[in-house]
């Protein structure tokens, strides 16, 4: 009797099906999440937290030895060796303190157009630090430019309505200085084309001795 032996037959045979969920495992490695049937998202699910445990076993094993045998034994389950290298080098570290359940899946609501079969996303629970980073800068940014945006207090308004009173004040004193000056010009000059006025109307000597000998 075949109890508790179940298998994800998937519909294909063995050499189709194997090769079928290595290509998907190296998807999910390489971009974190993929969109697929529910009834692979389950297959992938087993094959993939198995080989991540053997990506957690070589991170933690001190001897090289051990390393390279964990190393070669997932890669000849995923068929890449540049897959195999990010999820050692990389994924491995995210997961050295979470005991299984390494990958999620969430049931899409639209099924697929072609047979209406139920579709899923299968992701690791555990994000890649550079996604983290991305998130945290938007974050940062986002932050900043909600401070700008921030009203003032009461007593910054009064501030600046004080400023800009002074400023005002400032300039209407500099126009007022601008306009004496201006004015006191003119007087000035007419002061001075009096003088020249004055000096050519005096009488000068030559004159008053015409005037005598006139008499």
């Amino acid at each position: 009797m075949r109890h508790r032996k179940h298998n994800h037959q998937l519909g294909v045979k063995t050499a189709h099906r194997t090769s079928m969920l290595a290509n998907l495992s190296c998807s999910l490695i390489e971009n974190g999440r993929i969109k697929t049937t529910l009834a692979r998202a389950r297959a992938l699910r087993q094959t993939i937290e198995k080989i991540v445990t053997l990506a957690k076993k070589a991170h933690l094993a001190q001897d090289s030895a051990k390393k390279i045998h964990y190393r070669r034994l997932a890669i000849s389950r995923l068929r890449s060796k540049v897959a195999t290298k990010k999820l050692f080098d990389e994924l491995a570290v995210q997961f050295v303190d979470r005991q299984g359940g390494y990958t999620r899946i969430y049931k899409l609501a639209l099924p697929r157009l072609g047979d209406a079969a139920e579709m899923a996303l299968i992701e690791f629970v555990e994000e890649p630090e550079s996604k983290k980073k991305k998130k945290k800068s938007k974050k940062t940014a986002k932050k900043a430019v909600v401070t700008d945006d921030k009203p003032q207090s009461e007593s910054d308004v009064e501030n600046k309505i004080i400023d800009e009173t002074a400023k005002v004040e400032s300039v209407s004193s500099d126009d007022s200085s601008k306009t004496e000056s201006e004015e006191a010009a003119p007087i000035d000059s007419e002061k001075n084309i009096s003088d020249d006025t004055e000096v050519v109307n005096e009488p000068s000597a030559d004159d008053d001795v015409s005037e005598d000998q006139k008499k």
